[in-house]
């Protein structure tokens, strides 16, 4: 019987893999205002929010931007997005992710997702797994990005679960450290040297098992 009453997911690296589809988008909105964008810059902007995203982007720009203009920008990176995501279908879901959710389903816990996306709804919808959860945090609805807990602290409020009877499930160091800062168990997806705060590292949910934790 596992220790934990709930289990609370982020999606991008973790159940599914829309790393390229933002990149492409990134890269499209940062060269149009003329800022070079690589694998990895890209690498600076993983479990940072759109608009953190975009302020690290513009920080490489000669000019300087209204709150308008960054709002516009964001707003354009977005439908680049969406038109990417669009194609996206449960062929995108990434090795043991369905398995993982069956697992903490049969165990009886409860199932959440924190992803900072404001597209989570719409990628669980192309994925086919929406029903899979018992909550999902509605980005937008959230004021402090990862790695502040207020994220995952809202995920187990709105499960009915104390902090402390979680288990967070994150690929990147921002997501680690913001489970961390709930008061959660850290379960980290990638390799150990990077995800140092986390308490257990897998290389995928292909090895999740709820019963070693």
């Amino acid at each position: 019987m596992s220790r934990f009453k709930a289990v609370i997911f982020d999606l991008d690296g973790v159940i599914t893999d829309t790393a390229h589809y933002h990149y492409l988008a990134w890269k499209r909105l940062a060269e149009s205002q003329g800022v070079h964008f690589d694998h990895a810059f890209n690498e600076n902007l993983k479990g940072i929010d759109r608009m953190g995203s975009l302020d690290l982007i513009l920080a490489s720009s000669k000019r300087a931007y209204t709150a308008e203009e960054k709002l516009a920008l964001a707003d354009e990176k977005n439908r680049h997005y969406q038109e990417l995501i669009a194609t996206m279908s449960s062929a995108d879901l990434l090795p043991g992710a369905v398995r993982a959710l069956d697992v903490v389903r049969a165990a009886g816990l409860r199932i959440g997702l924190a992803s900072v996306s404001k597209n989570a709804f719409t990628v669980l919808g192309r994925l086919g797994i929406t029903d899979k959860f018992d909550y999902v945090v509605d980005a937008a609805t959230i004021a402090r990005g990862k790695p502040d807990p207020e994220i995952f602290l809202k995920a187990a409020r709105e499960l009915g679960v104390a902090a402390e009877d979680c288990l967070g499930v994150e690929d990147a160091v921002a997501g680690v450290a913001s489970i961390k800062a709930a008061g959660m168990f850290a379960l980290g997806i990638g390799h150990p040297f990077v995800l140092t705060q986390a308490d257990v590292v897998i290389t995928s949910l292909n090895d999740f098992n709820l019963e070693s934790y």
